[in-house]
């Protein structure tokens, strides 16, 4: 039996609205791109379920309905941060992931804590912009065909300089108004066809080198940008230049600096915070790395209590200064996690402990589990591997007995080494498929199959040699 993998991405148009999914319909999206870990999902969509929730609520009453964070327990490689980032994504919430072993505490040099709802508060702002630019594209894309036609029949009657119009085009008196009007008609016809896309043009754009300086300061402060126009208003007017480039390019800096036009970055700004506080989730990796006393720590560490003190007041709900405005965390999600090999979660303060009332223990994954990686979710290995290849013509095909073999490799080699769940696979597909890969359309047969002995004969080497494991995988 030959296993033939396809499929695409999730279609926007055609994903459920959010209010309208329940719990269980938040496992059923979880489970087209996750493996197992049933309980996990289950308590992402329960705490995602009962936003959707809060927003439905008195405003009196949802002040007071506080985010369930939650504490994820288990070993690398078994779906926490895809959990994390794939509820993200199904909620349309701004989503950062961080390592908590990277914050230092307040007085060292280094990342304060504060600096996460600074970024999370960035992104949020990206989002909202992409999402008002597409708004506003269809107008845009009217005003900067106008833009171009001005550059190519200038108001005056001359004809820009720099193009070489088609003898199609009948000029017999430019300064004449209605042939004017007759000649800009037909070269809205031949932009709109596309056969004007190659015409160079000279375009005014503006230039923002060095309109925004990024400083490190006091604490509090890192990672704040300036932006000197606004600072300083009209002693820094924008500077604008002319580029002479082909259509086609010029509408990329045409449109950007016209939908920038047509928005309104106040209100952006304002929605940005607005979803940040209310629909914000912050995925606090490698908590257990912060977890316990300094002493253990041989003095490698700067002060983890003192960082799980300053994450304290973070995760309870405080107001942080952002370069957009003030940015309270109240009801921003947080989700942690950690392997929790070497320390265990009540080695963290019990202050912070008890703001994480939300605990679920992920599995190991099973031998059934690393099979239905291969080829069930959307975004699997074999189907990306596939769609690679299919851009060089070759037809990759996996029988059910390699995808067995390779289940049995993955099982076996995280038993006896590290245990890195199925980021395992990773390394052994690319071992796999590095010669086909390598070839690529150089290879006579396009069509290539992968079956149980071909498997064999690339990595049964590998497997068997504890050396070799040990450096290579």
């Amino acid at each position: 039996m030959t296993i033939i993998l396809t499929g695409n991405t999730t279609d926007v148009k055609n994903s459920p609205k959010l209010d309208d999914l329940i719990p269980r319909q938040i496992v059923e999206e979880l489970d087209k791109y996750v493996v197992g870990q049933a309980k996990a999902k289950r308590s992402v969509a329960i705490a995602l379920r009962n936003r959707i929730r809060r927003q439905k609520l008195p405003a009196e009453i949802a002040r007071d309905v506080l985010p369930k964070n939650i504490l994820m327990i288990g070993s690398t490689g078994v779906g926490k941060t895809e959990i994390a980032r794939r509820l993200a994504r199904l909620a349309d919430s701004p989503f950062i992931k961080i390592e908590a072993s990277k914050f230092t505490e307040v007085g060292y040099v280094g990342r304060d804590v504060e600096s996460m709802v600074r970024e999370l508060t960035d992104i949020a702002v990206d989002m909202i912009k992409q999402q008002s630019f597409e708004g506003v594209k269809e107008r845009a894309e009217q005003n900067i065909e106008e833009d171009i036609l001005n550059a190519l029949l200038p108001s005056s009657g001359g004809f820009s300089n720099e193009v070489e119009f088609d003898n199609s085009i009948d000029v017999i008196d430019t300064n004449a108004a209605p042939n004017l009007s007759r000649t800009r008609e037909k070269l809205k016809k031949q932009l709109r066809s596309g056969e004007l896309e190659d015409r160079v043009i000279e375009i005014e754009t503006q230039d923002r080198s060095g309109r925004m300086i990024d400083f490190v300061g006091g604490q509090g402060m890192d990672d704040m940008g300036v932006n000197l126009g606004d600072m300083f208003g009209n002693l820094f007017p924008n500077k604008t230049v002319t580029r002479r480039m082909k259509i086609s390019e010029a509408r990329t800096y045409l449109i950007r600096e016209e939908q920038e036009k047509l928005v309104d970055m106040e209100q952006i700004t304002r929605e940005a915070i607005d979803r940040t506080e209310s629909a914000g989730i912050i995925f606090l990796d490698e908590i257990d790395k912060i977890a316990g006393s300094d002493s253990r720590s041989g003095g490698a560490d700067v002060s983890r209590e003192g960082v799980q003190r300053d994450l304290l007041p973070i995760v309870e709900g405080t107001t942080v200064n952002t370069r957009y405005g003030m940015v309270n965390t109240e009801h921003i999600l947080f989700i942690a996690a950690g392997a929790f090999h070497v320390s265990k979660p009540s080695d963290l303060i019990p202050e912070l402990q008890g703001r994480f009332p939300i605990r679920v223990e992920l599995e190991s994954l099973t031998l059934d589990d690393f099979k239905r990686i291969l080829t069930q979710p959307k975004n699997s290995l074999i189907k990306q591997y596939q769609a690679l290849l299919k851009t060089e013509g070759i037809d990759l095909k996996f029988k059910e007995d390699a995808i067995s073999t390779l289940a049995e490799m993955t099982e076996e080699i995280n038993r006896n080494t590290e245990d890195i769940g199925a980021r395992r696979l990773h390394t052994l597909l690319e071992t796999l498929l590095e010669e086909i890969s390598f070839a690529g359309a150089e290879l006579e047969n396009k069509e290539q199959t992968i079956d149980a002995e071909y498997v064999k004969n690339k990595l049964e080497g590998l497997v068997q040699d504890p050396n070799l494991r040990q450096y290579i995988l």
